[in-house]
């Protein structure tokens, strides 16, 4: 007996060995389908269920996949505890667990069961899997790891086995449907033994004659789930993420500043030099600007020198008189993880914004990158939690962009875990904690936005409007994309998104430096997130980095000391050094002319 199952889930694991009673670790089932065959392929029992969620919800980016909202979930959804004891009561007749990469299915299930703290059988009946390496060579499509064969998806198996197309991927009625006729034609071109199927001698040729004109579909009627989901929230859903630009008399008096910027600092990802970031503040005529490089604090120097010639030449020079003094927010955004010394696994850990309130903040900053180089490198330069309590002090804290550990929890994990994410950092930096929003136009933005604002009316935690600023004209979008194509090693004509086949770069041509109008129009129907950013420029301290050059003092011998130098001079210094430098000559020139003495 053959018991092939596909379920749908609130994302993946964060990390894959855990075991299955790790449930803060593996996702959630929000769909399961299962189809019980007998030996020949006849079907005895088809089930599809939607899990109604109980204490979480599913995350925009799951939902991006198999179409499945929350709304949905909710009004269509079973119990958890009814389907599993459903599934467990097929599961006690079968002989084979089957599917598609079925061991991933495998542990969320399991876990679901520990959850529900329902003994099973699952993870001890044996496995036939349909994605090995033995279906990859049947495939031989390229792109695996080590020169291999790449591990073919059902889509791409299905187009092999039958030589066309299946569009219902990521519906799991669909997926075991399908799953279930590649795992039969598969056995009916003996590509499964007679002993992994253990069977009886003569079963594959029986087999193979009882299908010899191939294996079918069911023919089941699959709900198109994306298409129930959106007729859902139509009506209710509110445009936050693409407002059109609309009155901002009310904002008239507020300031703008961009708080979220990366220099040519942030290695290969922004074309912006500080030089031009400092000018371009001050064309937009804005009273401050930051300096958020990604995990570096290597352009802080020159970005603070840079603003401190221009506050210096509108002071000098009578034209410049009415000009108003630019303010340097020096900042850093940094990739915090888990563990900054795991080296075990891939961890990028989540791009958070850090500002310095005055030059105490500053050095903190400074050793946090440090350490993020020193110790955390891993791929990329990262930081912890544990790195980020001790240095604190004098810092001002932003969400950051999507990937952000608020926002990306919102899109990938779930709104519970989000919270939860916020209130940590909440709890660290108090009113030093801003909610960071911005609308780049994207669907994703729109919908972490929604989730966002909600937690600042809840939390009492104040928003600031934000562009992730990496090019300054939005002309420059396609030189950016040509930069980040260099940074990757990519071809520009690769397609932008995930996985084989694509690349990195960013959804639009939206990340430039915009003006404060522009900024206002955006969020016209939000001005606290305008008003509030007045708040966090007030909260920072002016301070400079240059200084003289500071050389040790070296002791000289007392015949060359010279009573003029209490003015600071180093006359004795360097008639010492003059003597040092014809001392040693005259090891090289025993015979020193007057010509080698000039």
């Amino acid at each position: 007996m053959y018991l092939i199952f596909d379920t749908e889930t609130t994302g993946l694991p964060k990390r894959w060995d855990a075991p299955v009673t790790d449930t803060d670790n593996w996702p959630r089932v929000v769909q399961i389908a299962w189809q019980l065959h007998d030996a020949m392929g006849e079907c005895l029992e088809q089930q599809d269920f939607l899990i109604k969620p109980e204490g979480f919800n599913i995350p925009y980016d799951a939902e991006q996949i198999h179409g499945i909202s929350t709304e949905l979930a909710e009004k269509d959804g079973h119990d958890l505890h009814e389907v599993l004891s459903k599934f467990l009561s097929c599961l006690q007749g079968a002989t084979f667990v089957v599917g598609q990469n079925v061991g991933f299915d495998i542990n969320v299930l399991g876990c679901e069961f520990v959850r529900s703290g329902i003994q099973n059988n699952l993870a001890e009946l044996p496995v036939l899997d349909t994605c090995t390496e033995h279906t990859a060579l049947l495939c031989k499509i390229p792109g695996g790891r080590g020169g291999k064969f790449k591990l073919p998806t059902l889509t791409e198996l299905y187009d092999f086995l039958f030589s066309e197309s299946f569009i219902e991927a990521h519906n799991a009625t669909a997926d075991v449907e399908a799953t279930t006729r590649c795992f039969f034609e598969l056995i009916r071109r003996e590509e499964f033994s007679q002993e992994q199927l253990k069977a009886e001698p003569g079963y594959l040729e029986d087999f193979r004659n009882f299908y010899s004109d191939g294996i079918s579909l069911l023919g089941l009627k699959h709900i198109n789930l994306r298409e129930a989901s959106q007729a859902l929230v139509q009506d209710e859903e509110e445009d936050l993420g693409t407002t059109t630009p609309s009155d901002i008399s009310h904002l008239k008096e507020a300031t703008f500043v961009h708080l979220h910027n990366h220099s040519q600092y942030s290695i290969l990802q922004s074309t912006i030099s500080t030089a031009r970031l400092v000018e371009s503040a001050v064309e937009q005529s804005m009273p401050a600007v930051a300096l958020t490089d990604h995990a570096n604090m290597m352009g802080a120097f020159h970005f603070v020198n840079a603003v401190e010639r221009y506050n210096k030449s509108i002071t000098t020079d009578s034209e410049e008189e009415n000009k108003t003094p630019l303010k340097a927010i020096v900042g850093c955004e940094f990739f915090v993880c888990e563990d900054h010394k795991d080296k075990s696994r891939k961890d990028y850990g989540y791009q958070v914004v850090f500002l310095a309130k005055n030059k105490n903040g500053y050095h903190n900053l400074a050793k946090m990158s440090s350490l993020a180089y020193t110790d955390g490198f891993y791929y990329v330069p990262r930081i912890d939690k544990g790195i980020v309590q001790q240095y604190k002090n004098d810092l001002i804290v932003l969400t950051g962009n999507l990937y952000g550990e608020v926002p990306s929890k919102i899109l990938n994990v779930g709104e519970k875990q989000a919270e939860e994410a916020l209130l940590w950092w909440k709890s660290i930096f108090r009113d030093d904690l801003y909610i960071e929003i911005m609308r780049h136009g994207q669907e994703d933005e729109k919908r972490a936005n929604q989730v966002l604002i909600d937690f600042s009316k809840r939390h009492d935690i104040k928003l600031v409007a934000s562009n992730n600023t990496y090019y300054v004209e939005k002309e420059d979008a396609n030189a950016h994309d040509i930069l980040l194509c260099v940074k990757d090693g990519e071809k520009q004509a690769t397609p932008i998104g995930r996985g084989r086949g694509y690349r990195y770069g960013l959804p639009n041509q939206e990340y430039y430096f915009k003006s404060a109008e522009a900024m206002k129009s955006l969020f016209a129907d939000l001005p606290e997130a305008i008003i509030n950013i007045q708040e966090v420029v007030d909260k920072v301290e002016a301070f400079t980095l240059s200084r003289e050059v500071l050389l040790p003092n070296f002791g000289i011998p007392e015949e060359f000391l010279d009573v003029a130098d209490a003015d600071g001079g180093k006359r004795g210094e360097n008639a010492y050094l003059r003597h040092l430098t014809f001392e040693g000559a005259k090891l090289r020139y025993p015979d020193m002319e007057d010509s080698i003495r000039e």
